[in-house]
């Protein structure tokens, strides 16, 4: 059974762990029209993925949502203007009621994927690309 099992799990038939995603595998091309989402993210659209990077310097002391990036950033993107962000950052999104402390440590975020251009009613933020955290951790 277990041999059955690990031969699923190679010829990808099943998935116990969350599907891996790179920054660098967010989108397949830039051009004048903006980004244009790759095959990887399209396909990972509603399922739970894992994601490593930096927490963006954030605004407040506990937050309910902080924006992902593949590199650690100096200065609060929130109080740049869009044209300093990097194209690809990740809009991570806390359970109603849960609060992350702010880190300038790699993490690792796992959560439903979201693709898709959105704009948040609360805070006005507009994104590409969500995830739903369920868990935040150091990433090793």
């Amino acid at each position: 059974m277990r041999l059955m099992l690990v031969a699923l799990l190679a010829l990808g038939g099943l998935s116990l762990a969350q599907a891996s995603l790179e920054f660098s595998e967010l989108y397949s091309k830039t051009t004048i029209r903006g980004v244009e989402f790759s095959p990887k993210l399209q396909a990972l659209n509603g399922k739970s993925v894992q994601m490593i990077g930096w927490m963006a310097p954030p605004l407040k002391p506990k937050l309910d949502f902080f924006v992902l990036t593949k590199a650690p950033m100096a200065t609060c993107p929130f109080c740049s203007s869009a044209a300093d962000w990097p194209p690809d950052i990740v809009l991570v999104i806390l359970p109603p009621g849960r609060t992350a402390d702010p880190t300038t440590q790699r993490i690792r975020v796992v959560g439903r994927l979201e693709v898709g251009i959105k704009t948040d009613q609360d805070t006005g933020f507009v994104s590409l690309v969500r995830i739903y955290a369920d868990r935040i951790e150091k990433a090793q």
